[in-house]
């Protein structure tokens, strides 16, 4: 084998290490699944919003009939024996004054605020499930860089100590081998006490137990393609900002429901009732009675309740108008932070699958100058290293980038199930 055939072997060899084969293998994309089948955060926020959608129905039901039966009976000893009545009583609501149709909108616009805050938990939970994939990703690529690296240098090892025998090589040239591989072995226990924790955090999140993970996953389709595009989109679709908007249009509508407390409000209502009494042994019935009319309720003086439940509306929703305009800024922060750190991910995906193609040619060249004597022990160990150090840059900084494209997607309000699909 020529020696460019054996870099072109050995570069093989890397890739191949930091992308396995998908085979067999967990995908993001099943992570994700996982995810929403049994995340319990998210059915929690999920349940509070089917109770959250119940409001408006129940404000509804203020404008509406209403129908009662009411039932009872007794004893007395004052000679009047068991007596009993019951009777049926009805109430329409004609004019409410307000108080229901602010108090539907009201509700609405709290329904709106949770549908948003459903968005947000979603798209949380999907950033810790791409947080804990590329977690557990580069810690499986890290234990498999170490036993790699084991692996070689146990090789160098037995062939220094032949060459020992030989008296080709020094007893220096051994222990300083082998005090490396003690040191990568090092490295493997810490890289699998990170991958049991990796995979402790990716199980809790998604749910079920890991398996080897697919390196490739493809750039999610609803990335942004500059800055500007990002906050645009962050403007019209960030969960956050857009249940803060519906939090202040909730309170809006409540101090027309305060100001409702102090106007007229008219009901239509009717009754029939019957009752029955036992004297003597014999039960006398009395005739049954009915009555229908309008009732006319008039707020004249309340106090300054009516005035302080306005004032205290109108200042909660003067703070909530404060906390959209917070949210907003927030938001813009957030897509800069996020853009940013996608950008110098991506550069430093670049410069590591550089930096890696160059410690690849730079150990081939080494071995190769080593086998002819012109380089010593401690190069190939320091080519080994710098070889392994650039594998494991390259994966961390894909991993980071996985990390920083769902943050964007998030901060976009772009982050949701279909983002990976």
């Amino acid at each position: 084998m020529t020696r460019g055939v054996a870099i072109k072997a050995a570069l093989l060899a890397g890739a191949l290490l930091l992308h396995p084969s998908p085979a067999q293998a967990d995908t993001l994309r099943e992570a994700i699944a996982a995810a929403y089948a049994t995340n319990p955060t998210l059915a929690e926020a999920r349940a509070r919003q089917e109770a959250r959608e119940e409001q408006p129905k129940q404000a509804r039901s203020q404008g509406r009939p209403t129908l009662s039966a009411t039932a009872n009976g007794g004893y007395d000893d004052l000679g009047y024996g068991s007596a009993g009545s019951a009777d049926l009583r009805a109430a329409l609501p004609i004019w409410t004054g307000g108080r229901v149709e602010s108090a539907v909108r009201a509700a609405t616009f709290d329904v709106a605020a949770g549908e948003e805050n459903v968005r947000d938990s979603e798209a949380a939970m999907l950033e810790r499930v791409v947080a804990a994939y590329a977690d557990l990703l580069f810690a499986q690529e890290a234990v498999e860089v170490a036993r790699i690296g084991i692996g070689r240098l146990d090789r160098q090892v037995d062939e220094a100590q032949s060459r020992f025998d030989m008296g080709e090589a020094t007893r220096t040239d051994v222990a300083q081998l082998e005090a490396q591989r003690s040191s990568v072995v090092a490295n493997l226990a810490d890289a699998e006490a990170a991958l049991a924790s990796a995979r402790a955090g990716y199980r809790a999140v998604v749910g079920q137990e890991p398996d080897e993970l697919a390196a490739n996953v493809p750039p999610p389709s609803l990335l942004p393609v500059d800055l500007a595009s990002a906050r645009t989109s962050a403007e019209t679709a960030n969960p956050r900002l857009l249940e803060r908007l519906r939090i202040a249009d909730a309170s809006d509508a409540r101090i027309d429901r305060a100001r409702a407390e102090g106007a007229p409000s008219v009901d239509l209502a009717g009754a029939y009732g019957r009752g029955l009494r036992e004297t003597g042994g014999d039960f006398r019935g009395y005739d049954s009675a009915a009555s229908v009319g309008l009732t006319l309720r008039i707020p004249l003086l309340s106090g300054g309740l009516v005035a302080s439940q306005v004032r205290e509306a109108e200042a909660t929703s003067r703070a909530d108008r404060y906390a959209v305009e917070a949210a907003a800024r927030e938001t813009l922060r957030a897509v800069d932070t996020a853009w940013a750190a996608l950008q110098a991910a991506g550069r430093r995906e670049q410069a590591s699958v550089d930096g890696l193609r160059a410690a690849q040619l730079a150990l081939d060249g080494v071995r190769a100058e080593y086998e002819f004597g012109l380089r010593s022990t401690i190069d190939i160990l320091l080519a080994e290293q710098s070889y392994r150090s650039a594998q494991l840059a390259l994966a961390r900084a894909r991993s980071d980038l996985l990390i920083a494209e769902a943050a964007l997607l998030r901060a976009t309000g772009q982050l949701d199930r279909n983002a990976y699909f």
